[in-house]
């Protein structure tokens, strides 16, 4: 039998590949979402540009990681954690590559709104984006290391994104009522509160993927129960 041409790629360098895509969707992913919240606050036509530039990169690194793993299934055949770290990237990587896309709707709607007048300032919303970021830093860098406890205090604050979003939503809907020239503006407003709460629940579950990657079980759907 002749010998491949291809050599073998050890499977620590691949999974250490897969981390380095990891790590680097990870960090363009919060630089998406600081960037949709600051021009959300100045209203910057502007942003939604370089938001989705931004986001066109985080795109090609989804991909990119897409053959990197079937690559590592296909020559490697990672056994046990090397599988469930393969596993967890590749959910991971889906999940951050819809943040994205979350965040550019967060620019777009910024950039709509801009073309009306501006909603009376409403601290939730800015202690919403403050909470989403936080959870998505925390469980990004609770991945990368590991770390279960991080992971689950991710989780449960979780909760408090929903609150927000709600308590929010009703003073945006107050707010409509009273004046007719915010119905507009305040239907962007509530486009931008979902997207919030949709990056919070993505972030929920990169860190409910760190608890199976570290014990290899499963806590979706339990819960208080784990």
């Amino acid at each position: 039998m002749t010998e491949s041409r291809f050599p073998r790629v050890p499977v620590e360098a691949e999974l250490d590949r897969l981390r380095q895509m990891l790590l680097e969707m990870a960090g363009r992913a919060e630089e998406l979402v600081r960037m949709a919240m600051l021009g959300l606050g100045e209203r910057d036509r502007r942003m939604t540009k370089l938001v989705r530039k931004a986001d066109d990169r985080i795109d090609e690194l989804e991909v990119e990681m897409d053959e990197c793993v079937l690559e590592l299934l296909a020559l490697q055949h990672p056994m046990a954690g090397d599988l469930r770290l393969v596993f967890v990237a590749l959910k991971a990587s889906n999940d951050i590559e819809r943040i994205g896309d979350h965040a550019v709707n967060i620019a777009k709607a910024s950039r709509r709104m801009t073309r009306h007048p501006p909603l009376p300032d409403i601290m939730e919303v800015w202690e919403m984006g403050g909470q989403v970021r936080k959870m998505l830093g925390t469980a990004l860098d609770a991945l990368v290391n590991r770390d279960v406890e991080k992971a689950r205090g991710v989780i449960a604050e979780d909760q408090r994104v929903d609150d927000l979003r709600r308590s929010a939503s009703r003073i945006v809907v107050s707010y409509m009522l009273e004046q007719p020239r915010y119905i507009s503006p305040g239907l962007e407003m509530i486009v931008v509160l979902q997207n919030l709460e949709r990056i919070g629940d993505l972030t929920t579950n990169i860190a409910e993927d760190v608890v199976f990657l570290v014990e290899g079980r499963s806590i979706k759907h339990m819960g208080t129960l784990w």
